[in-house]
């Protein structure tokens, strides 16, 4: 079983207009709402390839009723942890004139402590452990910096390899304890390594130190059009994308980190795993909005 967990999860809407001018009224094209989140980004996409997750996730409010909604009629498995604030909602718009995007993502409401609990509670407590736990995304306002950490050692405690997608200082707390896969981009295997910058023959290296420390035991480093680079302890290899029309590179990391998930859960090895990731992140780019990856442009 894969469960992905989302701790700042979203309504998405997107739309489109021919042209951003400051002061105008702008006349867009049909609005298009969805659920977002890192790891409900990661649960669409499995269910895209056939497979299955569950997706896990604090929700309050109106939007919080409306994402429930969204996710039970594309019969995604949820769980919700019901919390006072309201979930937050993100805008993409798309100058059509320049095909350039405008991402305005919210910080997200406040959480107490006791909902936060509440949220590591039901993760902690499941009567079947899963295979798979996926953390994606940013921690809102009032979530300790620590809390992916704190999933990391109940996962090591139930033999759960834990795949941490985030970013910053909460990145770096939850591989100080040990997770089983990073997925860092450039950036962020910098800060892991507490460089500045890396060249592209010093990533291998630089994973190899991340490994060394105990941090995790695999590393695959995703280098946007380029591709992706897996590294373990005895081997590292660079994975090429393909050539493709990109048109949005939203959701694009969200996909890859599902097919690695879902080719890990049926037992395919390391490399057709990243490989795959490769293709789905590619087939992400080649969709308008939000809209992830179609099965057939994957495959």
């Amino acid at each position: 079983m894969i469960v992905t967990i989302t701790m700042n999860p979203a309504v998405d809407k997107s739309t489109r207009v021919e042209k951003l001018i400051p002061e105008k009224k702008l006349r867009c094209s049909d609005l298009i709402i969805e659920a977002g989140g890192g790891g409900i980004n990661v649960s669409k996409a499995i269910k895209k390839l056939g497979g299955d997750s569950l997706a896990v996730f604090p929700a309050g409010g109106d939007n919080g009723e409306l994402l429930k909604r969204i996710l039970a009629k594309e019969k995604i498995s949820y769980k919700s942890i019901p919390v006072s604030a309201g979930t937050r909602e993100c805008f993409t718009i798309t100058e059509h004139a320049s095909n350039a995007q405008y991402r305005f993502v919210m910080p997200g409401a406040a959480l107490t402590n006791g909902e936060i609990e509440k949220c590591f509670n039901f993760i902690y407590s499941f009567q079947i452990v899963p295979d798979i736990i996926v953390a994606s995304g940013s921690l809102p306002p009032g979530v300790p910096d620590n809390f992916f950490a704190r999933l990391a050692i109940a996962c090591k405690q139930t033999g759960t390899k834990f795949i941490a997608d985030t970013s910053g200082i909460p990145l770096q707390l939850a591989a100080q304890e040990g997770v089983y896969m990073l997925k860092p981009n450039l950036s962020e295997l910098c800060s892991l390594v507490g460089k500045e910058y890396l060249q592209l023959n010093e990533v291998d290296e630089a994973a190899k130190q991340v490994i060394d420390k105990g941090h995790c035991e695999v590393v695959v480093v995703s280098l946007g059009p380029a591709g992706a680079m897996l590294v373990t302890k005895d081997m590292h290899e660079k994975i090429p994308a393909p050539t493709v029309k990109k048109l949005s590179t939203v959701g694009a990391g969200d996909s890859m980190v599902a097919g690695m998930s879902w080719m890990l859960e049926q037992g395919k090895s390391l490399l057709e795993m990243v490989r795959f990731g490769v293709a789905c992140g590619t087939a992400a780019t080649m969709n308008a909005g939000t809209q992830l990856y179609k099965k057939e442009d994957v495959l």
